[in-house]
């Protein structure tokens, strides 16, 4: 079964027998079917199944010689809204089975952005007809999660508030002179570095990180796109899982200059969540490349 069921309302759900019911529900019932040639002139096919409000489940496979579907995986989704990302974008085939990662280099986030591909077939039509790389491609960011808490934003003035974001420009600049190779900038970022790590260790004895840290967005476990974030809640609203009325809260989030939705189970948030305050958790992170209009 799989571990972020529960995200999209699927808390209950506890043997096998019930999954396939649930598969077999979703396919029957599809709402968005999608269809490609694979390797070996396979035809494959994805069948996605809302159950609440851009939250459902996937189930991808292909099809035999009598034309009849039989599954390979699935999984549960959150599409999300909103431009995440104008980054250029890689994209990797998962190793055991047709499914896809997504890489992003973005530099606001400071670090490479993984993530599991949701429109897969989209890529690989592009990939068969020859038409990769794309330009011009954006990138929209969800997640789903099984943890999460809620807690009280650091207070800030309007000065410091345009300062931190004076700085957020400063560095984005200087990180994409460092990438070109500029050594005055390598320089530059690893002084700052230096200054913050001294400054929060001097601070860190006597205050609470959390007073400290206002966002971060870090690599969790060993699994490349799952992520333990820190992040300001710009947006939310609740909806309710239409099959087993679990409900379930979407969360936008303002994390390291990136903007991305959250889906969590109403019973595995831990506090009252409002904007302004802060969703601190560890997140499934998945994505959607939006391609032009003429792919």
């Amino acid at each position: 079964m799989h571990k972020y069921l529960r995200a999209i309302g699927f808390s209950k759900i506890e043997d096998r027998k019930k999954v396939k019911e649930l598969l077999a529900e979703a396919v029957v019932g599809a709402d968005e079917r999608y269809f490609t040639t694979g390797e070996g002139d396979v035809l494959m096919g994805e069948f996605c199944k809302e159950f609440a409000p851009n939250l459902g489940l996937s189930v991808c496979g292909g099809f035999d010689e009598n034309e009849s579907f039989i599954y390979d995986y699935y999984y549960p989704y959150l599409r999300g809204t909103g431009i995440s990302s104008y980054e250029d974008i890689s994209v990797e085939r998962h190793a055991e089975k047709e499914s896809y990662a997504g890489v992003c280099d973005d530099l606001k986030v400071g670090i490479s952005l993984i993530f599991y591909l949701q429109n897969r077939i989209p890529y690989i039509k592009a990939k068969n007809t020859d038409k990769l790389p794309i330009r011009g491609t954006t990138l929209t960011l969800s997640a789903l999660s099984v943890s999460g808490t809620v807690i009280f934003p650091i207070l800030k003035d309007d000065v410091q508030e345009e300062k931190n974001k004076e700085n957020l420009i400063k560095r984005t600049k200087l990180l994409a002179a460092a990438r070109q190779g500029d050594e005055d900038a390598i320089e530059t970022l690893t002084l700052d570095d230096m200054d913050l790590y001294n400054s929060i260790s001097r601070r860190i004895p006597n205050e609470d990180i959390l007073s400290l840290v206002d966002t971060y967005f870090m690599p969790y476990g060993v699994e490349c796109d799952q992520y333990s974030v820190l992040g300001e809640i710009t947006k939310l609203r609740k909806v309710k899982n239409q099959l087993t009325d679990e409900k379930i809260y979407i969360l936008t989030i303002f994390c390291n200059d990136v903007s991305f939705d959250v889906a969590i189970n109403e019973e595995d948030l831990y506090g009252e969540p409002a904007v302004g305050r802060r969703f601190k958790g560890v997140i499934w992170l998945q994505g959607r490349i939006n391609y032009p209009e003429d792919i």
